[in-house]
């Protein structure tokens, strides 16, 4: 499965960019078009490493990715969960983050800063949100505990509380390349602690219940994905994109002023980071 991936990843064919012979494309254009393929890639690839990794757990885990389930308590009405785990000892709650420079935060922190300059909301009170809404789907099911996990790319370094690379915290940060071994390792460390399995029958229960609870509208998820903009569109400051001038908010802009490599110190609206 995984040399699959990877196969497919990497010999998939790219459409060749038609050139009229009356009237040559600029190389301007040429060259978006090259970049946007390259950040498309770059992207696909992110998810790639992510699956290979779950995909290498023991055979009793099972695992969904980007799951949006009702949560009354967000502002949008919903919860995006990047993936989540079931395994016989806990259920691993994960999200992905995808900055590159130096992190440095605590656990109890309001927000964290990318390379000391650039906010970003706390991930574990992000993700705490998210395993709420996981743990009302589950009930009435046996109380099971919930492991929260928030992975960096590589192109990251920590700056954090040391106990959150500690395998006895149950709230972990990550490099995407060890995501499997650290929650093999954590599950060692549970089942070594004499914590109560859940059965097979259980596992596949709850499989079936975040699945089914998963909403795939289309509709429904643009309408969550621009609630999001809208929300942080209200706290933004007077930052402008590069390209177009359209306002964006103030996460947007972290996000791009963290990426100095990607976007050389400007910024740019979501739109055109896709062709930068």
């Amino acid at each position: 499965m995984i040399l699959q991936k990877l196969k497919k990843l990497f010999t998939s064919k790219e459409e060749p960019v038609k050139v009229n012979a009356k009237k040559k494309s600029s190389g301007s254009t040429v060259a978006k078009k090259k970049t946007h393929t390259k950040s498309l890639r770059k992207g696909e690839l992110g998810e790639y490493k992510i699956e290979i990794q779950l995909d290498q757990l023991p055979k009793d885990c099972r695992y969904l990715s980007d799951l949006l389930i009702e949560n009354p308590k967000s502002k949008t009405g919903y919860s995006q969960v990047d993936h989540v785990v079931i395994s016989p000892y806990c259920i691993f709650v994960i999200e992905t983050k995808n900055y590159q420079g130096e992190i440095k935060g605590t656990k109890d922190s309001r927000h964290w800063y990318v390379n000391k300059k650039f906010k970003m909301y706390n991930p574990l009170y992000q993700n705490y949100g998210h395993q709420k809404a996981l743990e009302q789907l589950a009930e009435p099911a046996p109380k099971i505990p919930y492991i929260s996990m928030i992975s960096f790319t590589m192109r990251c370094r920590f700056n954090i509380d040391p106990e959150l690379r500690k395998i006895g915290s149950d709230q972990l940060i990550v490099y995407d390349t060890e995501l499997s071994e650290f929650i093999t390792r954590k599950m060692l460390r549970l089942k070594a602690q004499n914590q109560p399995t859940i059965d097979e029958a259980m596992i596949k229960q709850m499989y079936e219940t975040f699945k089914e609870a998963n909403i795939i509208d289309p509709k429904i998820r643009k309408l969550h994905t621009e609630k999001i903009k809208t929300d942080t569109t209200a706290k933004t400051s007077s930052s402008t994109c590069s390209t177009c001038g359209k306002t964006v908010s103030d996460k947007v802009k972290n996000y791009c002023l963290a990426n100095t490599k990607r976007f050389n110190g400007k910024i740019y609206c979501f739109e055109h980071q896709k062709t930068t």
